[in-house]
Parts: C-alpha cells; sequence; structure tokens
C-alpha cells in the first residue's frame, strides 16, 4: 500500500523555490533513499512535510489523507514522524522521557516503550540517564527511538550515518531493517552509498532541488553517480 505520495512538490523559503516539481512515493513496509550533494534540497524536502516551508504548489497524501495546506504538526498525527539531522535530544531529559515525546501523538500501534528498549537494549540500561551524556552513536539510537514511538507507517531519518564509526553504521543498517520488516516504511535522507544498498529497495537522486534519476538500488552505479551524489 503507498502511504506517503508527494506530486509535483514546489516549495521553499521565503520567496525562494528550493524543491522543484518533485514526484515520490512510498509504500509501507518499503525503504527509498533519498541522495544527493548537500545543498540539493533532501532536507528541504523532508522540512515540508512538517510545515518548515512555503509550499508553492503541489500535493502530499498521507495515507490517503492530503497534508499540504495543512499544518505540520499533523504529520505525526497522520502518521509522519522524523529522526533529524543531528538527533535534536532534549539536554534536561532522561532518555525515557525523550522516549516518551515521541507518543505525543498518540497513535497507536505496535511501537511501544518496551519494543523499542528491545531493539536498543543500551536505551534500556540507560533509560533514567540524561539523553545528552550518552555516545552520538547511543543519541542515534534515542533519536530513532523517539521516532518509532510515534507509531508511523512512514519513518523519516535524515542522515542518520553522520558522525557514526563503520561499526555503529553496520547496526544501524540492521536496526533499519528491522523496521522495514515491521511494516513501517523508510525514507531515508543520506549520502553513504553502502548504507543506502544495504537498506533500501529503491532510490531517487536530488540535484538543485530536482529528481534527476531514481530506481532500484541495485541500479546504483557507482561511476554513473558519481558526478551528481556525493559519498563518503
Amino acid at each position: 500500500m503507498t502511504f506517503l505520495t508527494v506530486r509535483n512538490l514546489r516549495a521553499g523559503y521565503g520567496q525562494s523555490v528550493i524543491v522543484r516539481d518533485l514526484d515520490l512515493d512510498v509504500d509501507s513496509g518499503e525503504s527509498v533513499a533519498v541522495i544527493g550533494r548537500n545543498g540539493a534540497g533532501k532536507s528541504t524536502l523532508l522540512n515540508t512535510f512538517f510545515g518548515r516551508t512555503a509550499l508553492f504548489g503541489g500535493t502530499i497524501d498521507v495515507g490517503g489523507r492530503p497534508l499540504h495546506g495543512r499544518p505540520g504538526y499533523l504529520a505525526p498525527s497522520l502518521g509522519l514522524t522524523l529522526s533529524p539531522q543531528g538527533r535534536h535530544i532534549l539536554p534536561h531529559l532522561s532518555v525515557e522521557e525523550n522516549l516518551r515525546l515521541g507518543s505525543a501523538a498518540q497513535r497507536r500501534g505496535n511501537w511501544t516503550l518496551e519494543r523499542v528498549y528491545a531493539l536498543f537494549p543500551i536505551l534500556h540500561e540507560r533509560q533514567a540517564q540524561s539523553g545528552t551524556a550518552m555516545s552520538g552513536g547511543q543519541q542515534q539510537m534515542l533519536a530513532i527511538g523517539r521516532a518509532l514511538m510515534g507509531n508511523p507507517k512512514v519513518l523519516l531519518l535524515d542522515e542518520p550515518t553522520e558522525g557514526l564509526s563503520p561499526k555503529l553504521i553496520d547496526d544501524l543498517a540492521a536496526v533499519i531493517k528491522v523496521i522495514v520488516k515491521s511494516g513501517t516504511g523508510v525514507l531515508l535522507v543520506e549520502q553513504h552509498l553502502n548504507l543506502v544498498r544495504r537498506v533500501s529497495d529503491r532510490f531517487v537522486v536530488m540535484s538543485k532541488g530536482e529528481i534527476v534519476d531514481r530506481g532500484r538500488v541495485d541500479q546504483i552505479d557507482d561511476e554513473k553517480h558519481r558526478a551528481s551524489i556525493s559519498f563518503h
């Protein structure tokens, strides 16, 4: 089932159009990667789902319900949640308190505190500790766990490998596979080619706010895409 449908999207900041005529679909239980250089418009695309940009045209449907023209804070209640670039862990809250913030939309589903702890045992061990006292990799787990607490149909991940070691990227790949297998869709904004290949079904390439290529991940060609995508 197609859960997120974007058609002819035009969005930006102020009077500047950053994302241009963009079409995108994500099914429940599918992982789609958005890849491209810094400044290509990837994060602007995600911000548009949450009303943080100016919408100049196009439509966004979530589970068959329109999100365009409605307040961005409705996105979590419709089934879109975000693990943001930079993680944005609240410093004065414990790990568990950060997680519980993710359930503010009160959507019902299988992602409970206990299930998040099962996926990330370190969060259970440190549930009473300040969220920002943990390592960068652990904070990334916390950011993803917090987003899962909203019981999304599609989980948005913005540059989740940023600052992570190769070992932690391996751990992240395993986590994303579990999430997708559970039936939750994933829209992954990422520049790490190996992770994209390991966890995604399809990819789109953004350049200057437009999608310039798309296909299955087995169609990614290093040499072909090197000029338009900056990979680690």
